[in-house]
Formats: C-alpha cells, sequence, structure tokens
C-alpha cells in the first residue's frame, strides 16, 4: 500500500486565499492586487510588502478562528472518502511550531479517518528548540516511509522527486501545474490501480 503525503496549507485547505480574502484585502482595501495575481509563496513582493510583514501578517490570521475553522478542501475528502482506504496517508506542514497544534487539530478533525501521521517542519525556530529538519526533503529523507508528495511548492517537488517519490503539482497561482484538482486526484486513483 502507498503512502501519500499531503501538503496542509494551500492543498487540504484554502489557508493562502483565506488569509489574503478575509485578512489582507481587509486591512488593505485599496489594494488591487488579486488572489491569482500571487506569482509567488511566499507573495510579499506581489503585495509590495517585506517577507517579515507577510509573514506577521500570515501568523496574526493563524491565530484566528477562520484559520482555526477554515473548511477542508471537498474535493479531497470527496475523494478520500472513495479511495482513501487504498492508501495510508500522513499530513506534512511546514510552519512556524508556535501554530502547529491547532493545524494538527484541525488535521486530524477533519481528515482523521485516512490521516493518522502528522509531521511538522518549523520554518522558525525558538531559543532552545532542536532543529531537526529544515526542509520537507530532509523530513522525507528521514520519514523514509512517503511514496507520493502532494504539495503546492514547486521547490518541495523538485526536492522530493529527488528523493525518489512519485509527485503531484498541486494547482495554485503560484505555481506552474498544468493539472486540475480533479486531474491531481484522478492520478492518484490511477497509482492506486497500478500499486
Amino acid at each position: 500500500m502507498l503512502t501519500i503525503v499531503w501538503d496542509v496549507d494551500d492543498v487540504l485547505n484554502d489557508l493562502m486565499y483565506q488569509w489574503f480574502t478575509h485578512f489582507w484585502l481587509v486591512a488593505h482595501p485599496d489594494s488591487h492586487c488579486l488572489y491569482t495575481d500571487l506569482s509567488a509563496n511566499p507573495p510579499h513582493e506581489d503585495l509590495g510588502i517585506t517577507r517579515e510583514e507577510y509573514l506577521a501578517s500570515l501568523d496574526e490570521f493563524r491565530r484566528t478562528g477562520r484559520a482555526r475553522n477554515m473548511r477542508p478542501n471537498q474535493e479531497i475528502l470527496s475523494w478520500l472518502r472513495s479511495h482513501g482506504s487504498c492508501f495510508r496517508h500522513v499530513a506534512l506542514t511546514a510552519r512556524p511550531l508556535e501554530s502547529a497544534p491547532d493545524v494538527a487539530n484541525w488535521v486530524l478533525r477533519h481528515f482523521g479517518a485516512w490521516i493518522r501521521t502528522f509531521g511538522v517542519v518549523p520554518t522558525r525556530f525558538g531559543e532552545h528548540e532542536p532543529i531537526y529538519d529544515r526542509n520537507k526533503a530532509e523530513y522525507l529523507r528521514w520519514f523514509r516511509s512517503g511514496d507520493i508528495l502532494v504539495d503546492d511548492s514547486m521547490e518541495n517537488i523538485r526536492e522530493a522527486q529527488e528523493l525518489g517519490l512519485k509527485t503531484l503539482l498541486f494547482p495554485q497561482p503560484w505555481n506552474n501545474s498544468t493539472l486540475s484538482n480533479e486531474m491531481v486526484l484522478h492520478k492518484l486513483s490511477e497509482w492506486a490501480e497500478v500499486s
């Protein structure tokens, strides 16, 4: 049975869209930028702010009830109900440790019937926090149980391919995926049939 490693933010949920629509635009009503204009993640240059300003805003949003209660990706949830038992599943997120408990709870609340393993790669470290992995590739190299990575980051996809994983780039405005959500899930179903 193959193991799918799912990115959380912007795959299992729509964090960037929620932040942009309900937090950034509310605080910046004169902004002419559209969500579909975000050509990079992080999108600070598209928004005309510093990386630090973007991260502070996103961290603030992650502490809100809206972020803790985001709707899960309905297409993935439906696919899991039909095909999820053909795979094992892992959630792997890169975010500050401070927000990891909330997102772990969110993943298990919405996807816990299938996703039973949760990993986090901290994006920023406190003074006394040990550094085990600096990116998802290092985590996946250590974990050694993932077969497929579904992620919205082209860098994470490239590094996972170098490790020998099958990969699917989940479509977002900031990547060059040629697949739709439906096509990503169809490809996963095909891989289940040949494994």
